[in-house]
């Protein structure tokens, strides 16, 4: 995990999907539960970006919502694209699935040394669950049925408890 850049500010995360509708707010919620639950809420600040632009301004996808809701999360969110300016401020940007992080290395290999922002400060968000398989993606359910969300929320919920514990034993020094 990097260091923070700023040691006297929160570490600031933020997660990624392709249209910040779906998993990335979902992770976003989950990992901000779970960091208040841990008493972090004053030192980490979560959000979420997509790396397209259709849903901008929009809410989360219905279904998404419904799965956080029925499991007790948070569902306020409006959709935003991820521009390179946030490399600034960032100490770590978590990809949902390996297209992602393609997209977000292509503005890290332009932006990144204007922002002092490099690539072991990118990571996959799933890196962080403590039994991830083979494939470390989080798949994109919006095409599926409302067992794709319940699946990524189970995988959400593992790596986001992960990455908890890493935090607080990097943080709580």
């Amino acid at each position: 995990m990097p260091e923070p850049r700023d040691p006297a500010g929160p570490y600031r995360i933020s997660v990624v999907c392709l249209g910040n509708i779906c998993r990335s707010p979902m992770a976003e919620k989950i990992l901000t539960a779970d960091l208040e639950r841990a008493g972090m809420s004053d030192l980490v600040e979560v959000d979420s970006y997509g790396t397209g632009d259709w849903h901008v301004g929009g809410g989360m996808d219905p279904r998404a919502a419904s799965t956080l809701r029925v499991h007790g999360y948070l569902t306020h969110h409006t959709a935003r694209q991820f521009a390179h300016d946030v490399l600034a401020t960032r100490d770590l940007v978590l990809a949902m699935d390996l297209d992602n992080v393609d997209e977000l290395r292509r503005v890290i290999d332009e932006y990144g040394e204007r922002y002092g922002f490099d690539m072991s400060r990118l990571r996959l968000f799933r890196s962080f669950a403590p039994d991830v398989s083979a494939n470390p993606e989080v798949p994109d359910p919006y095409y599926g049925g409302d067992d794709g969300f319940t699946a990524v929320l189970n995988m959400v919920e593992a790596a986001a408890k992960g990455l908890t514990g890493e935090l607080v034993t990097r943080l709580r020094r």
